[in-house]
């Protein structure tokens, strides 16, 4: 599939999330909606990008920000985010992992995390 084609099956999978978001991806975007009036960086949630769904996605900086529960450290979870980072980095995408304990211990660390990836200073 060509990286700029989003399947039938992300986007329907994308509408779903959009309904279950974590307290962590709640907080998180809250601060990442802020991005476009401080920044001008519009920032998109749970949206799809070919065959995946990124929790966030900076499509102007191909920025992906994943929030990472307990069953992505799983090995058929770490398996699937490794083959899903090669995928985005494919199509020219980083990637960004929090787990949701460091949203939940560390979230301004995070926040500089991916100032610093966008070339932004806080």
């Amino acid at each position: 599939m060509s990286p700029s084609l989003n399947s039938p099956k992300a986007l329907s999978r994308a509408r779903q999330l959009r309904n279950t978001i974590t307290e962590g991806e709640k907080r998180l975007w809250r601060e990442l909606r802020e991005f476009k009036k401080l920044y001008g960086i519009h920032v998109r949630r749970q949206t799809p990008i070919g065959p995946y769904v990124a929790d966030f996605a900076i499509q102007s900086a191909k920025l992906v920000i994943e929030v990472d529960g307990e069953h992505h450290f799983t090995p058929s979870g770490m398996t699937g985010d490794e083959k899903r980072d090669a995928w985005l980095a494919s199509a020219g995408y980083s990637v960004i992992r929090f787990n949701t304990g460091e949203l939940a211990d560390s979230f301004d660390f995070c926040i500089e995390k991916i100032l610093g990836e966008l070339g932004l200073m806080r």
